[in-house]
């Protein structure tokens, strides 16, 4: 009789333990994907400006400058990216550093502490470096553009100035911002393509760790492009004035204060986006590098003349579609156009930047076009400069990788300051480079000093 009794109370028990178990499960499952939600959202509040500068590294006038490279080296100048990288890391990590202790740009600190001749060298550098880049990228934009409209090249040119002045101008920066950021997956077609084509790794990866430098005059001079259009003085002045913008957004920096509240853990914030940031540039380079090897080098294509030519190393990503030719050049087109609406921003902003703190302008892309007359003045004037460039009659491609090799020039004096304001008690306090910041950072100036001195003993002497 009991036992009768305690059958149904059992299975209802039962019932009732199993119902409990799948509840808690489901809760679990709710609460972990929460967690990975939250741990995402976290991830993208902290990837800033170090993500929009590393894609903006990779401008066209990169693009051009790594595609020559696979081009006419193949795999033989792999070894520069990882002696490279973390020359890049420690002096991007240094100028975002020098923004979020101080709540100043690059130019105010040269300003407060150092001479005007010294200012004003390091101004007129940097602008008249990024001038060059801004035409140089709006040229290769309408030059990809002619690609499948026929229309002429110094009206889209116009047109993209016209549209990137206008982004710039009348869109709220934190949505500016989230733009920039999404625009750097164009760039992401070059990884695909390397792996659909099937790589040698072994290979590749011997090439990439193993030095085999060549003194030559071109040799030099792509190196030094290379070296320009990866640690570029642009990049200097924007990172920094981008780490005070952000710090201005997120209230850690006010008018009143003038004095950034900072801590430990928001100066790993800032050393986890840049690392992310110089490692997608570096990375990305890498494989661009790799595609225009594998595609163009091993083909016998050893120089890219048009945006046609640098287009075919994307046509394996669309083999066997019908009209593969077309659409590589479309996917190529994406990538050259999308970061050219990225860079040339940032190379503008960064000249506004260095004029705006120079004179005492107010700057900043958080503050209304009324309330920065100058800084956005100095923007629209940058990229009309700029764009008249385009209409000397020069070659698009090779003035790309002119302005790279520039760019390398022009970031020597820049470095040596970087590295004294990077190590200086008086302006960083507690918070200045460490020993390993600081030994990368002096060894990126001795490295591109040396390149830019040998280049051009190259050129006088005539090594061939």
């Amino acid at each position: 009789m009991n036992d009768a009794l305690n059958k149904p109370r059992s299975r209802g028990q039962n019932d009732m333990n199993k119902r409990i178990k799948r509840a808690e499960k489901h809760a679990y499952n709710i609460a972990k994907s929460m967690l990975h939600r939250k741990s995402y959202s976290r991830l993208l509040r902290v990837m800033g400006p170090g993500i929009v500068t590393g894609a903006a590294d990779d401008d066209p006038s990169g693009i051009a400058t790594y595609s020559q490279t696979g081009a006419a080296y193949g795999f033989g100048l792999l070894w520069i990216f990882p002696f490279m990288f973390p020359l890049l890391l420690a002096v991007q990590e240094s100028c975002s550093r020098i923004g979020a202790v101080t709540g100043k740009g690059l130019a105010a600190i040269l300003k407060e502490n150092y001479s005007k001749k010294l200012l004003y060298m390091s101004v007129i550098l940097v602008v008249v470096a990024n001038t060059i880049n801004i035409g140089a990228d709006l040229g290769a934009m309408a030059a990809t553009t002619q690609l499948f409209v026929d229309l002429p090249f110094g009206l889209l040119a116009a047109l993209y100035a016209v549209i990137i002045m206008g982004l710039v101008i009348f869109v709220n920066y934190k949505s500016y911002a989230k733009i920039l950021k999404w625009l750097a997956v164009a760039l992401l077609a070059y990884p695909v393509t390397a792996f659909l084509i099937g790589q040698n790794w072994p290979e590749i990866f011997a090439h990439t760790f193993t030095t085999m430098p060549q003194l030559d005059l071109t040799t030099m001079y792509i190196l030094v492009g290379i070296l320009g259009t990866t640690i570029s003085p642009y990049l200097f002045f924007w990172d920094t004035s981008e780490v005070v913008e952000e710090e201005i957004a997120k209230r850690r920096l006010t008018e009143k204060t003038k004095i950034p509240r900072i801590s430990k853990r928001f100066l790993r914030g800032v050393r986890l986006d840049n690392f992310v940031g110089m490692s997608f540039a570096t990375i990305t380079a890498w494989f661009i590098v790799i595609v225009c090897a594998s595609v163009l080098f091993k083909n016998g294509i050893t120089e890219i003349n048009t945006a046609s030519d640098a287009a075919m190393a994307l046509e394996p990503l669309v083999q066997g579609f019908p009209n593969a030719g077309l659409i590589a050049k479309l996917i190529f087109s994406v990538g050259i156009i999308g970061i050219g609406l990225l860079a040339v921003p940032v190379l503008a902003g960064s000249s506004a930047y260095a004029i705006s703190e120079t004179v005492g302008w107010k700057e900043g892309l958080s503050r209304k076009f009324k309330k920065a007359i100058g800084f956005y003045c100095v923007i629209i004037a940058a990229t009309l400069v700029g764009l008249l460039i385009n209409f000397l009659g020069i070659d698009p491609i090779q003035a790309l990788i002119f302005t790279a090799v520039f760019n390398g020039v022009a970031a020597v004096p820049l470095l040596f300051m970087i590295a004294r304001i990077g190590n200086s008690s008086k302006i960083l306090g507690e918070y200045k480079n460490g020993p390993v910041s600081n030994f990368f950072v002096r060894m990126a100036f001795v490295v591109m000093a040396a390149a830019v001195i040998v280049l051009l003993y190259s050129f006088i002497v005539g090594i061939v």
